[in-house]
């Protein structure tokens, strides 16, 4: 991660960077409210000293605090098949004709070693902690399991030595190779920026100032931006953090994909402020929080510590949100993977249809919002007329709309031209279920369909799908009145509050039966 100080900054490295230099900040806010244009030294402003060298959205950084769950997944596979091959090397006659006081204790280490491994927080690799300390841990923990062994052994009476030597030897040797590696992936994530908070703070107070400082000593959270209300008489940077605009803008400025949290840094005491901003803000699909500010060095430390601990999720405990999410994640691969190798055929054949049908490319292509705001493109089957495409949604579908193809028309009745969406699925830019991403912009009649409903946003929480609770309920396709947009809003909101692995499963089986049995509605 890149903190240097604001005047050593490298320049932007990516169009999401550019456009968040372009995209507002603090002179060009200033601009808008007061009319004047923007000073000739407003590049210096709108940098700011946290601005990191890699701008990576909520969902890359996502991907990265799954990433211990991908590592326990690996080390647990490893050490099965390093026990096997023990127990298969020492075991002369073969693993069925092999003894239960050769067997048991073996598994038994293994199984020790696995459940300490996961509930110690080995995988917690905490910034300062050093290599070696890791690796001793780990010895430690295999150490664990042989004595466990050792002692189910003595229980059944035979302590076979060797195989327990041969299996502690695998064993630790094979520990020590992977987290050598998750150990040099982790220092890469943490120089990227995917581990490291990205913070916005909401008042340009003294809070504000003293969290910075906090922040800039401690350099383990990177605040990006501050918002306002009060622009009129706000400074251009507090403690050279930029000022982006006030809390309207907040809601729609293009960094909110790359934000983690928004911080309320006001006096807690302006309780109707505070109330004010926090129903405003809970509009958005970002948490909010409210810093208290305390005169209490240790106590201040410790809220800076909650907000910039590091991402990596813990392995032990009730299942949270980033467990929730490999899980989400790691059904997606499988039956993703699987739906598109057999589903493969079908797409060429209908790929081939479509540019028969019609003049114009196979595949129409449309920018939509994604997780947190992220705008994604998402991948269809042609189903208009090249001239009358519509990359915006700005018209929705209706019945015998004169823009639809022959073709087009039967895609659109049995939903088949969403499979290529199984490609935004295996990029991690979609799941299988969850909410219809809708496309930016989207209007239903004059209005912008985000601005009918207060949670629209809400839906943004979790990653779209290709199918969802709304859809299997009736809600799919164009929106036409506000209560529809509310209706769809809601479904979508108690899905994301309600989200389980049996709920995909089930969402995912009745889809089909649900979608042909309603043949004519307009999708």
């Amino acid at each position: 991660m890149s903190n240097s100080p604001a005047n050593a900054l490298p320049e932007p490295s990516s169009d999401a960077d550019e456009a968040l230099d372009a995209a507002g900040l603090q002179a060009m806010a200033r601009a808008a409210v007061s009319g004047e244009a923007a000073s000739p030294d407003a590049a210096a402003h709108r940098r700011g000293p946290f601005r990191p060298g890699v701008w990576l959205n909520a969902r890359e950084r996502a991907r990265a605090r799954l990433s211990v769950h991908y590592f326990h997944a690996i080390d647990v596979l490893c050490v099965a098949v390093v026990t096997l091959l023990a127990l298969f090397l020492l075991t002369p006659d073969g693993l069925g004709d092999a003894r239960v006081a050769d067997v048991l204790p073996v598994i038994t280490g293994a199984a020790v070693t696995l459940a300490l491994m996961r509930s110690i927080d080995v995988y917690r690799f905490g910034q300062t902690q050093s290599d070696i300390l890791h690796l001793g841990a780990v010895s430690g923990l295999v150490a664990c399991g042989g004595v466990a062994a050792v002692a189910v052994g003595g229980l059944l009476g035979d302590i076979h030595f060797t195989l327990l030597l041969v299996w502690g030897a695998l064993t630790l040797v094979t520990l020590y190779g992977l987290h050598l590696c998750w150990l040099e992936l982790i220092r890469r994530m943490r120089e990227n920026g995917a581990l490291t908070p990205n913070v916005v703070l909401v008042g340009a107070t003294r809070h504000a100032e003293s969290m910075i400082r906090e922040a800039m000593q401690r350099r383990d959270l990177n605040i990006i931006g501050v918002f306002d209300d009060r622009m009129a008489r706000s400074p251009r940077a507090v403690e050279g953090v930029p000022v982006l605009g006030d809390s309207e803008a907040l809601m729609a400025h293009r960094i909110l994909p790359y934000v983690d949290r928004v911080v309320l840094a006001i006096d807690p005491r302006a309780e109707e402020r505070v109330r004010d901003l926090t129903r405003r803000l809970t509009a958005l699909p970002n948490p909010v929080s409210l810093l208290v500010d305390t005169e209490d060095g240790r106590l201040r430390a410790a809220a800076m510590e909650r907000l910039a601990r590091s991402r990596l999720s813990r392995l032990n405990g009730q299942i949270d949100d980033d467990r929730r999410a490999f899980n989400k994640r790691l059904q997606d691969l499988i039956i993703g993977g699987v739906a598109l190798v057999l589903l493969a055929p079908v797409m060429a054949v209908i790929a081939l249809l479509v540019k028969l049908d019609s003049r114009g490319p196979a595949f129409f292509r449309q920018r939509r919002h994604g997780f947190n705001h992220e705008e994604i493109v998402v991948w269809k089957f042609r189903t208009m007329k090249q001239e009358a495409a519509d990359a915006t949604a700005s018209r929705q579908v209706t019945h015998d709309d004169d823009r639809i193809t022959r073709l087009g028309r039967f895609l659109r009745s049995t939903s088949l031209d969403e499979l290529p969406q199984l490609v935004n699925v295996l990029k991690g830019e979609m799941s299988l279920v969850g909410p219809r991403p809708h496309a930016i912009g989207m209007k239903t009649g004059q209005i912008e369909s985000a601005r009918l409903v207060a949670d629209y946003a809400h839906r943004h929480r979790i990653k779209p799908g290709m199918t969802g609770w709304a859809a299997i309920h009736g809600s799919r396709g164009p929106l036409h009145t506000a209560q529809d947009v509310r209706r769809r809003v809601q479904l979508d909101v108690e899905y994301v509050e309600r989200q389980s692995l049996w709920m995909d499963l089930w969402i995912m089986l009745v889809t089909v039966p649900v979608l042909l049995g309603d043949r004519l509605a307009v999708r």
